[in-house]
């Protein structure tokens, strides 16, 4: 059965704090793989925090493994832009994100 998980992502070594997040190297192929996830309904909402260096996922998934498995695969994570720092189980106590997949 799917849950819902937070997920923290922070930037790694090869991010460039000089640069927007869009002029990262290989933005549109990290945009169009965390916009597949989306698609896929794995991720529900997501983006930066501002002022931090890290991002906020919030993902329907049956455990950690399966989040951890498929961020491996982020162009981001493979170039150290990106590391994923803390996978938790989430409860939504307030609001609704809708039924997940």
């Amino acid at each position: 059965m799917k849950r819902l998980f937070a997920v923290i992502r922070s930037r790694g070594a090869a991010w460039n704090d000089s640069l927007p997040l869009e002029e990262q190297a290989d933005w549109r192929p990290h945009a169009d793989f965390m916009n597949a996830l989306n698609d896929e309904g794995l991720v529900a909402v997501g983006g930066p925090l501002e002022g931090t260096s890290d991002a906020l996922l919030i993902f329907w998934a049956s455990d950690a493994d399966e989040i951890a498995s498929r961020l491996e695969d982020d162009p981001w994570s493979g170039e150290d832009l990106l590391r994923t720092t803390r996978i938790a189980p989430w409860t939504l106590r307030l609001g609704s994100l809708g039924p997940g997949p």
